[in-house]
């Protein structure tokens, strides 16, 4: 994206912020947010995709990766590439952490190209070590009608994977981000806003990967994400951008406390 904070863009930020290195493979490159009208750009091609990372292993840094995020794809074929990148990179550092973030709608509807979301079911979150649905991501994954909390518990552990985080969870009157793992739950509810800026998503799935990759508890990593996001949002309301560079010290040390509520 080159203007705004979507994506990439909001991802590769937020990690350099705490102090790690990001590398950004863009699977698309757009003047702006679609949601801002048509935006002028391209859709990266798969093989560009393979070729790039393969150049990063031929000069033996692949291996030095602790963590991958994929989300939104400019098209079905690049799921196929970007599966054998994840598996590439885990060859090299089997403890490497991937975050697969299933960008394909939300509340809205579905908004990814046709194919896209079968294409990361079959081909990438098989791989994840954590998967990062929104609710109407996991809904149509799952097949599951997701009304809360415990809905989206049960439908999290339909994917049979270690570990997944849900978010915009409708809860009451306020919007839950939910941690599940195979024997564990965990919800941070946070007030509803109005009119927020595109990127959360994408901001929060960066930030979670990193604390997670830190070392930190699920549990502490949810709390903890949750909490610089809504730092960020309170900082953006009314904007049409977050608002991550003139609040960026709020993805360092989010103000407030923020805990997890364990759910099961």
């Amino acid at each position: 994206m080159v203007r705004g904070h979507v994506g990439n863009s909001a991802a590769r930020f937020a990690l350099q912020r705490l102090g790690l290195e990001a590398w950004a493979l863009p699977t698309v490159l757009l003047s702006h947010h679609p949601g801002h009208g048509r935006p002028e750009g391209r859709t990266t091609p798969a093989q560009e995709l393979t070729l790039l990372v393969e150049s990063l292993a031929q000069r033996g840094w692949a291996g030095a990766v602790q963590g991958l995020i994929t989300g939104y794809l400019g098209s079905a074929e690049q799921a196929g590439a970007l599966s054998g990148i994840v598996a590439r990179v885990k060859a090299l550092n089997p403890g490497a952490l991937y975050l697969c973030d299933p960008v394909f709608g939300d509340d809205g509807g579905a908004y990814a190209k046709p194919g896209v979301a079968e294409a990361i079911a079959r081909d990438l979150l098989p791989l994840a070590d954590i998967a990062a649905p929104n609710r109407f991501e996991l809904s149509s994954l799952t097949s599951q009608r997701i009304d809360g909390p415990a809905d989206a518990v049960r439908a999290a552990r339909l994917l049979g994977l270690r570990e997944v985080v849900v978010t915009s969870v409708p809860d009451g009157e306020r919007i839950a981000n939910v941690c599940v793992t195979a024997s564990d739950a965990w919800c941070c509810s946070v007030r509803r806003e109005d009119h927020v800026p595109h990127g959360t998503g994408d901001l929060l799935s960066a930030l979670y990967l990193a604390l997670r990759v830190s070392g930190l508890p699920a549990a502490e990593a949810l709390a903890g994400s949750v909490a610089r996001v809504q730092a960020i949002v309170g900082a953006s309301l009314g904007r049409d951008e977050l608002m991550l560079i003139a609040a960026q010290d709020q993805l360092v040390s989010a103000p407030g406390v923020m805990s997890a509520t364990r759910l099961s």
